[in-house]
């Protein structure tokens, strides 16, 4: 566990300390001004509760049901039955660092003061992050309006001692044996609390924070392989320069070609359109080593597009009806998650087009009529062993299915609630999908810097010196386990290194000493 303290207050959150607490385990705390906010709102809808008059989410039902005036001796027993009904997910677990992330920015949204919950409700919140109590979510229930209506239930379900819940060690018991072995009181919630702890994006956000954190590295990653095809194919690096890229000036693009200038200084394979078989001189690499920097460039401007967008989400407060600092108790449609659906559609499709270039200079590494000299399938003895033959394929078919992951969800809407709630964004199955895009194209990305430094270390064989950043990569991958083709090697444990050596980040740690810090 992480003992970095994350304090929560009525402005909103970091993309830094959702990672810190969904992935690390960083405590949390209620700041002062949190719980001052909380009362001050709690204060105007026990006041609205107690009129004659009906305010939606404070003395009425729900969506189609929100015409029903309920009576003070129901509210209760409303507040619990709609968690109840709506805690119906169904399908496999969800991880427990994007339940973490749900639960953490759910309780960023409550501490603003606009939901009307009570301070003892978010300290429970806090203190089942603070516990490591995990609830049981599931992967089917949200439809990305009204927030992820049955995801969020399922925590709150746990806030009550009901349903199932993981505990620290990883084991899942019933909610309330996990909240009395911890010291936990369960909430009793009174009016509008229930619909607050429903009602919000906070799972496809704390997805997309998490996936922009990933997809960073992966470009970065990115650069460095598509820098180490580009020197095993004896490409040119004039390409990468600087005033080339200044005539188109998209900041990633840039970006993207310095990173790549920076791995090959100092190579002694790059420029050598004569290649060492002695073939005619080419006058262009092809686009897949060319136009690296453009792709990668345009992937890394839409990764920052979606962290504005994250950051604008991070610092709202979702909720319906919301408590507003005049005392008002509005209904609203801020749940709605067009805004992140959109971005989350956008990153699967730039992340399979990454993918497919990867793949692309795979491929020409391995086709020796192609390669400039390498052998085929970069094998030992070609014939006797197939050599990366089959990694090709794994990639490809990896390819093939980022392609199908990058379909936008968010241009479907199924209507729900007896049309009361008849758009909806399906923003959490894009965050879905997306997370196993991310996976993918980690695979997808070791998968090229296999080949290509099994390539990097054949070109030395033939008198060739590389750069000291891509030889400092060949060392880092074969230290890490990732130790080259051999007549009695499988190739599985190779590949599987190279994925833990590309997503943990330490392809970018072992060549950053040569290069400097990579963007």
């Amino acid at each position: 566990m992480d003992m970095h303290t994350v304090v929560v207050g009525t402005s909103g959150t970091t993309a830094e300390d959702v990672v810190a607490v969904a992935r690390h385990g960083a405590r949390v705390e209620l700041s002062a001004a949190a719980v001052e906010a909380l009362a001050a709102a709690r204060l105007i809808v026990d006041a609205l509760a107690a009129k004659p008059e009906p305010v939606y989410g404070v003395s009425t039902g729900f969506g189609a049901l929100a015409s029903r005036h309920i009576s003070p001796e129901l509210r209760a027993q409303l507040q619990r039955n709609i968690v109840r009904s709506h805690a119906a997910g169904m399908g496999p677990r969800v991880e427990r660092e994007v339940v973490r992330a749900l639960m953490f920015l759910r309780l960023k949204t409550v501490a603003s003061g606009h939901t009307g919950v009570r301070p003892e409700v978010a300290q429970t919140m806090a203190d089942l992050l603070n516990a490591g109590i995990t609830p049981v979510v599931h992967e089917y229930g949200s439809l990305g309006c009204s927030g992820d209506l049955a995801p969020l239930s399922h925590c709150a379900l746990t806030l009550m001692g009901e349903g199932d819940a993981e505990g620290p060690d990883g084991t899942v018991r019933p909610a309330g044996e996990l909240l009395a072995a911890h010291g936990i009181t369960p909430v009793e919630l009174r009016e509008k609390e229930g619909l607050a702890l429903l009602n919000g994006t906070d799972g496809m956000l704390g997805m997309l924070v998490m996936a922009l954190a990933d997809l960073k590295n992966l470009y970065t990653s990115a650069d460095i392989t598509a820098a180490l095809s580009l020197e095993a194919l004896l490409g040119t690096d004039k390409v990468l320069a600087p005033e080339l890229h200044a005539i188109r000036p998209h900041p990633g693009q840039g970006v993207s070609a310095d990173n790549m200038l920076r791995v090959l200084a100092g190579s002694g394979l790059t420029g050598r359109h004569a290649d060492v078989t002695g073939d005619a001189p080419r006058v262009q690499d092809a686009y897949s080593v060319r136009c690296a920097p453009q792709v990668n460039g345009a992937g890394r401007d839409t990764l920052d597009y979606a962290a504005v967008v994250a950051g604008r989400e991070l610092a709202s407060s979702v909720d319906n009806p919301v408590v507003l600092p005049d005392g008002r108790v509005e209904s609203n449609g801020n749940f709605h998650g067009a805004p992140v659906a959109y971005v989350l559609d956008f990153l699967a499709i730039v992340a399979a087009d990454l993918g497919s270039i990867c793949e692309r200079r795979t491929d020409r590494l391995l086709d020796k009529n192609r390669s400039h000299g390498l052998p085929p399938f970069l094998a030992d003895d070609a014939g006797v062993d197939s050599g990366l033959m089959i990694a090709q394929y794994t990639q490809a078919a990896l390819v093939s299915e980022m392609k199908r992951l990058a379909v936008p969800a968010s241009a479907d809407s199924i209507p729900s609630s007896a049309m009361q709630e008849d758009h909806v964004s399906m923003g959490w199955s894009a965050a879905r999908k997306l997370r196993t895009a991310v996976d993918n194209l980690a695979r997808i990305v070791a998968v090229e810097l296999y080949a290509a430094t099994r390539a990097v270390e054949i070109r030395a064989t033939q008198g060739l010196t590389p750069a000291p950043a891509s030889q400092a990569a060949v060392d880092a991958l074969r230290a890490a386990g990732a130790e080259g083709p051999g007549p009695d090697r499988f190739l599985a444990p190779d590949l599987a290194a190279a994925d833990t050596f590309v997503r943990e980040g330490r392809l970018v740690a072992a060549v950053e000493p040569v290069t400097g810090p990579l963007a």
